[in-house]
């Protein structure tokens, strides 16, 4: 059975998808040459999951030349947009309310965190 597609972006789209937001835009062999040597990838993997991120409709390409070109479609702040909304309607029942409780309580959280969060809540910068 094939598995279902992510709505969201998989850990490897997004390193792409960091590197295309980064650069505006880069063929196959760009993004290859852009990934840490400590994480590579191969280009057809690359390839694949650029056209898995095409189909998502978070990237497009054109041809120059032999090699494709891809930009994005979506910028950062959409597709965190995109994340949170999934992330609040699959574990909070679409209730940002529930979302800020647990981040609130949440043992991982610092001081310093809460405050800037107590601020921005408060319409303070």
């Amino acid at each position: 059975m094939a598995r279902k597609k992510s709505p969201t972006l998989t850990d490897a789209e997004l390193r792409l998808m960091d590197i295309l937001w980064e650069k505006g835009s880069g063929s196959v062999s760009d993004l290859v040459a852009a990934l840490p040597d400590s994480q590579p990838l191969a280009y057809n993997t690359v390839l694949t999951t650029l056209r898995i991120l095409e189909q998502k409709e978070y990237v497009n390409h054109v041809k120059e030349g032999r090699a494709h070109v891809f930009t994005p479609l979506v910028d950062q702040v959409q597709a965190r947009k995109s994340a949170v909304s999934y992330m609040l309607s699959r574990f909070f029942d679409n209730s940002p309310e529930l979302l800020a409780q647990h981040i609130i309580e949440s043992d991982d959280i610092n001081p310093a965190d809460l405050e800037k969060i107590k601020r921005m809540i408060e319409g303070e910068n």
